[in-house]
């Protein structure tokens, strides 16, 4: 028995079953690369779920943990420290309009508050229902999964006790039927990955600003995934130059350090008084530093155009092979669906070859790799890649 299958077994012996097991065991990382505990090596092209935006181990990153944690670990929401103020100074820049951040620690919790604004926004006005979509994805708490749209997941813990309407996503005539005065809020993706990395089409998001501000309604978009530079810019509702009541902020906003945060408006953020919603790590110091170092890094390396120029070169290296029907989504967030499918047998394939993705759905294989990798690196993926289609897809014509 090898290493790595003494520790699957002492996993399934000591921790729940609701992840399966997982195939490979993680000692380290450096740079894209994760090293398994029997010495085998990986480029990771998943990053943690769109999470390790500098890849691992980099010295920004260990750094500010390493200095903040020598001085600072924990304040709890009683005191506060100059870092979260320094962050949430920095986020609002970044976002470029005034308004206030809540911290958090997780992409979930981020939308579980900015659920509460709806909810008290709704209050407010005598609006009850919320608008969401089909196939979306917030979180799997009781309350994001109240507004997510993928039944498998949401129904066995149903009902919620909220009134949530879904419509099929990118469908403006559905969304329009939908919101009328009596909606508090309207939930959206820019682009939907769990589903496979669906983005909204040409106009949606600006028509959805235009609905809800017309309905009185909140327009609050979840970035957890589409955020900090996946799509080649820090916000990818701004392509559409529109401004929502709230964002939500998870996963590449801290590099691998657990964060979360809501920017809203200053309208959107009066909802929150003192004392109707809390945390106790959010806004931690160490996390803080954390997310200011990516920050830093992110723009000092200039890595919001390069993951544009890397995007680009992905879909010339791709798109030509006949077993890719589809390269969707933007820079270095990408679903590249399949003409059959079989992308689970695919990613396997890819495991072996040594390299980690992950597959949303049958016929497609998701990317996410660090911000930082390097052309040469995306190319040892698409060869990677095409020679994984070889054995579970085989190209019209090519010999068995």
């Amino acid at each position: 028995m090898t290493y790595s299958e003494q520790i699957k077994a002492r996993y399934a012996a000591a921790l729940m079953g609701n992840y399966g097991l997982p195939p490979v065991v993680i000692r380290e990382g450096e740079g894209r690369y994760v090293t398994d505990v029997d010495g085998n090596t990986y480029l990771d092209m998943i990053g943690g779920i769109a999470v390790s935006s500098l890849g691992h181990d980099h010295p920004a990153l260990v750094e500010a943990v390493s200095v903040q944690a020598a001085r600072l670990a924990h304040t709890s929401n009683l005191f506060l420290h100059e870092k979260e103020v320094e962050l949430a100074e920095k986020l609002l820049e970044l976002w470029g309009n005034p308004g206030k951040v809540f911290l958090c620690n997780s992409g979930t919790e981020a939308n579980e508050a900015a659920l509460k604004l709806a909810i008290l926004h709704g209050n407010a006005t005598g609006k009850t229902r919320i608008v969401a979509t089909e196939n979306g994805f917030h979180g799997r708490s009781l309350g994001a999964l109240s507004i997510t749209g993928k039944d498998a997941i949401r129904e066995p813990f149903g009902p919620f006790g909220r009134d949530v309407v879904f419509v099929p996503y990118g469908d403006l005539d559905a969304l329009k039927a939908a919101v009328d005065d009596t909606v508090a809020a309207v939930f959206l993706e820019p682009t939907q990955g769990e589903t496979g990395v669906v983005p909204a089409p040409a106009g949606y998001l600006k028509a959805a600003r235009e609905l809800t501000a017309a309905n009185g309604a909140l327009l609050i978009l979840d970035e957890i995934q589409s955020g900090f530079g996946r799509t080649g810019a820090w916000f990818a509702h701004t392509a559409e130059g529109i401004v929502p009541d709230a964002v939500t902020l998870a996963k590449g906003l801290g590099g691998g350090v657990p964060i979360g945060a809501v920017l809203a408006t200053e309208e959107a953020a009066a909802l929150f008084t003192k004392g109707v919603h809390g945390s106790t790590f959010g806004g931690n110091p160490i996390a803080c530093a954390a997310s200011l170092a990516v920050i830093d890094t992110i723009e000092r390396d200039h890595l919001l155009e390069n993951v544009l120029d890397l995007g680009r070169h992905l879909d010339a290296r791709l798109l030509g092979d006949p077993r890719v029907a589809e390269i969707r989504g933007q820079a270095l967030w990408r679903g590249i669906a399949l003409t059959e499918p079989v992308a689970a047998e695919v990613v396997e394939q890819l495991i072996g070859l040594g390299v980690l993705a992950n597959a949303p759905r049958a016929d497609t294989v998701r990317i996410a790799p660090p911000l930082t990798i390097t052309e040469s690196e995306l190319d040892d993926f698409c060869d990677k890649l095409i020679a994984a289609l070889d054995i579970t897809s085989p190209a019209p014509g090519a010999r068995p």
